[in-house]
């Protein structure tokens, strides 16, 4: 029993560092457009982002959690599901630092889904996942940034019709002052929304050990589901706080070109389809919806400012996710069955 509970701590360990790993890798989606447009210098946009990454844990239940907990199906008592979990964390780990190391602005999300997925696979096959609960995770990936871009695309336009008549300079000043606000809406939105589904897998091991029911409810007010809510939603905020440089410059750099008036659209439209997606449960990608804002806001002026190769090169990245490290975290598993002599 003493040799489980130190599992348990090993791998709630391991989904802390993944979180922090998370709020590393996924700061760019916060705060790349705040700093293209040098309205803030890098080192307090990412104070800001990850400031609003911890209080999110106020605003919004803890739907997202709820999902991700239930996407493989639990056994009590079975503690081999403890591994299921921790080479899961492992596959979405070394991907997540794979991609950071290229500079792509992949989904942390979808590699926590995907090794998740693939963990289970190789443990107890195909069965063992609740297709239905993975399969709005899924049908999400296209969706996001579909809805980034039209959303970005609809209020880059209803903001150049309202100021059609002002100065250029007058209405940058605006925007500059506008994206503190934009900024804080989508860090608060990706605090919401990723932190919970770190505390889905926790929710999952403590599952896996009867510490939990499947139908536990993480609670503000509950002691013993307050200090995860807690514990996720700070470790995010340490990694956005550490920054990931090379991402950043991928999403607001490289993409398109982008002024403050942009910058603010696209964190307002990826704000939006983050708040939803939250309240509906539904973890998405927050790399994905803020990459097809920035696409739809600078789409407006013309087409070709985007660069297209790198968008194809990221989408390249989305498609490869989910598989990849639903296969790092197979590999993992059966080389942690190997060393534990099988279950």
């Amino acid at each position: 029993m003493e040799m489980q509970w130190v599992i348990v701590i090993v791998v709630i360990g391991t989904a802390l560092v993944f979180d922090i790993i998370n709020g590393f890798h996924d700061a760019a989606n916060s705060i790349a457009t705040v700093v293209s447009t040098r309205v803030l210098s890098p080192r307090f946009a990412v104070l800001w982002a990850a400031f609003f990454n911890f209080i999110a844990m106020f605003v919004f239940a803890p739907k997202v959690a709820d999902t991700v907990s239930k996407i493989v199906i639990i056994k009590h008592g079975d503690n081999a599901y403890l591994y299921v979990v921790f080479a899961g964390l492992l596959g979405a780990i070394l991907w997540d630092l794979l991609t950071w190391w290229w500079g792509l602005p992949t989904s942390s999300s979808h590699a926590l889904l995907g090794g998740f997925a693939g963990a289970g696979i190789a443990y107890a096959g195909v069965d063992v996942i609740r297709w239905h609960k993975l399969t709005e995770a899924l049908a999400f990936i296209p969706l996001a940034p579909l809805l980034g871009l039209a959303i970005g695309f609809a209020i880059m336009i209803g903001v150049y019709w309202i100021f059609r008549k002002w100065h250029p300079g007058k209405v940058d000043e605006i925007f500059r002052k506008g994206q503190l606000i934009s900024a804080a809406l989508y860090s608060l939105g990706h605090g919401g929304n990723d932190a919970q589904k770190t505390m889905g897998i926790i929710v999952a091991t403590l599952v896996a050990v009867g510490a939990f029911d499947i139908n536990t409810k993480l609670s503000l007010t509950h002691w013993n589901t307050l200090w995860i809510i807690l514990a996720c939603h700070l470790s995010m905020a340490i990694g956005t706080a550490l920054g990931g440089w090379k991402i950043v410059k991928t999403m607001g750099m490289k993409l398109t070109k982008l002024k403050p008036v942009h910058g603010f659209c696209a964190e307002t439209a990826g704000a939006m389809t983050l708040f939803m997606a939250t309240f509906m449960g539904i973890p998405v990608s927050t790399t994905h919806t803020i990459a097809g804002a920035i696409v739809g806001v600078g789409s407006t002026t013309n087409a070709s400012n985007i660069k297209w190769m790198i968008a194809t090169r990221i989408m390249i990245a989305w498609v490869l996710t989910i598989p990849a490290s639903a296969i790092v975290a197979a590999l993992s598993f059966y080389f942690i069955k190997f060393l534990h002599g099988g279950f």
